[in-house]
């Protein structure tokens, strides 16, 4: 079984992002039910791991926040455009979420995460898009903003291949505690 660990958004900023779908012949575009935030990708699981990680996942305990999403960029590699995504505000609550995932996955013998947190939504495959196609996107979504959402839980999907695209399944979904007001001044 193919896993990873994500946000999964809201309808309503789903349906926000879906105004950035479309519009660049070429592109291979993530179906909007697709869409999430990668907190961390596993990879191939045995059953008996799979159980691992959902015991590990259930045990971590972390606040809920707000997320909001900000700007739209490009992923890269040998200096031609790869994947466009949709970049999310890093706040201490995204990070600490991050964190705690990598951490209690660690624990149960999943290889660290090699690459750097990122947060973003991949919005789509841009690799056989033509560069001028691909800065005159950025150009015209570059201010892109969304209003700031709670984020109650995250979720354990399985990913199986099919014929024209991902399969996503949500496994298992963990509750984050309701998140802290900041304190207002004593005066």
């Amino acid at each position: 079984m193919r896993l990873f660990v994500a946000l999964d958004l809201p309808a309503a900023l789903r349906q926000r992002l879906a105004f950035l779908v479309g519009g660049l012949s070429g592109a291979r575009w993530t179906p909007v039910e697709n869409l999430h935030l990668t907190l961390r990708f596993i990879g191939e699981a045995p059953g008996w791991q799979a159980d691992e990680i959902d015991h590990a996942l259930g045990a971590l305990r972390a606040p809920g926040f707000p997320l909001t999403l900000a700007g739209v960029g490009l992923f890269a590699k040998g200096g031609r455009g790869t994947a466009l995504w949709a970049g999310a505000e890093r706040t201490p609550a995204l990070d600490h979420l991050h964190s705690k995932v990598e951490t209690a996955l660690q624990r149960i013998g999943i290889e660290p995460e090699r690459r750097r947190f990122a947060p973003h939504v991949t919005l789509g495959r841009v690799d056989a898009v033509p560069e001028p196609r691909l800065a005159a996107y950025l150009q015209a979504h570059g201010l892109f903003r969304a209003e700031p959402v709670p984020i109650g839980h995250f979720t354990l999907f399985s990913s199986r291949l099919g014929k024209e695209r991902a399969v996503y399944a949500a496994e298992a979904e963990y509750e984050l505690s309701p998140a802290t007001p900041p304190l207002a001044p004593r005066w």
